[in-house]
């Protein structure tokens, strides 16, 4: 087999390694027996919402068990054909089952994304909050290079984006909006400095997922105040006539959260909302140790706590100091083209590898 379709074949090998893992394959066949006969109890619809949990979860068990099973057998299947064509000499058979091979290394990695998306919240609306860190306007420049950025990437995913906050900064960009989770930094020329000389800016994202219905959060009133305010836009103009604008602070954890729509009362339903989401994360991360070590090791917007870097000058690279996954296409990157790194974040965080692991690797 030539060196690009074995490549291919180790790529494809490596999804399902990751999917293997995260179905957990050796127990994957008595949990389904398991559900089936829990299917089969005359009890079942007792309850409801029990019994409808209950189908869900095993149709994703099964749909789980389908994906890696076809990937698995459709990869032997193309190798044989492989082996065979060169066997008998013939390239057309050959080449046909490469490009099934690439096709097939393109829907593993999807489905690979996929598992790595399969966790309480992940299929929950989200919020993306930025905040311009060290660096004064380059900095607040910075963040809304990145707010650009997660919007093309969403533009390109098919999902709805709304601005629920946003403080602009005295010369350009965002200090901060709610719209990756760490520290990000990029290093430029810098087109606010006239002596054109390289800077160094960071701005943190924190990502957390909307509360539904079915998630329920109490909020003691007594615990937060809500203040109502003007919002202003570049230069201290008002955007609003009337004080429409909510901020809302939770005291036991000093979380604030604001909201500058048009309707009073629409502000303090989006910003109670994000308050509660905000609340419901910090639970995730009680709950999990790995996630909560993250989030803790998150910190101010500074040297010390990245987990990405962009630099424009005098190269360009855009690397993940998590996983160590590198890429040269700095425009794409800053378009929205978001995947690699992601994929690779969050397959470490499968893995359970440290970041000093991962580089060694």
């Amino acid at each position: 087999m030539r060196a690009e379709a074995q490549n291919t074949a180790d790529q494809i090998n490596k999804s399902l390694e990751l999917l293997a893992q995260r179905l957990n394959v050796e127990t994957a066949p008595y949990r389904l027996e398991e559900f089936n006969a829990r299917v089969e109890s005359p009890t079942l619809w007792d309850d409801p919402d029990a019994a409808q949990k209950l189908m869900r979860d095993r149709q994703a068990l099964v749909d789980s068990i389908t994906t890696y099973e076809t990937i698995k057998q459709e990869l032997a299947d193309n190798i044989e054909l492989i082996e065979m064509g060169e066997v008998e000499d013939d390239a057309e058979v050959v080449s046909e089952a490469e490009e099934a091979l690439k096709n097939l290394a393109t829907t593993a990695s999807q489905k690979e994304l996929e598992a790595l998306l399969d966790g309480e919240a992940d299929g929950n609306d989200t919020f993306l909050e930025i905040n311009a860190g060290a660096g004064g306007t380059e900095s607040c420049d910075w963040a809304n290079m990145l707010s650009r950025m997660y919007v093309r990437w969403a533009e390109k995913k098919g999902y709805k984006v709304e601005l629920q906050s946003e403080s602009p900064g005295e010369e350009a960009g965002i200090k901060s909006a709610k719209s990756e989770s760490g520290v990000h930094r990029l290093v430029r020329i810098s087109p606010f400095d006239s002596a054109a000389k390289r800077h160094t800016s960071f701005t943190s994202i924190w990502v957390y997922p909307v509360v539904d219905d079915n998630i329920d959060i109490e909020v003691n009133p007594s615990d937060i105040r809500i203040d109502t305010y003007r919002s202003s836009g570049a230069g201290g103009q008002h955007v609003n006539t009337t004080d429409s604008a909510v901020r809302i602070t939770h005291h036991p954890t000093g979380i604030v959260v604001t909201s500058s729509e048009k309707s009073q009362h629409q502000n303090r339903d989006i910003a109670m909302k994000a308050l509660k989401s905000r609340l419901y994360q910090m639970e995730l991360d009680r709950r999990n140790a790995a996630i909560n070590e993250a989030h803790e090791n998150k910190g101010d917007a500074g040297w010390g706590n990245q987990i990405r870097s962009y630099v424009l000058q005098p190269y360009q690279m855009v690397k993940d100091l998590r996983s160590n996954y590198e890429t040269s296409d700095t425009k794409g990157v800053l378009d929205g083209d978001l995947d690699g790194l992601m994929g690779a974040a969050l397959a470490l965080a499968v893995s359970g590898k440290s970041r000093a692991e991962a580089q060694e690797g």
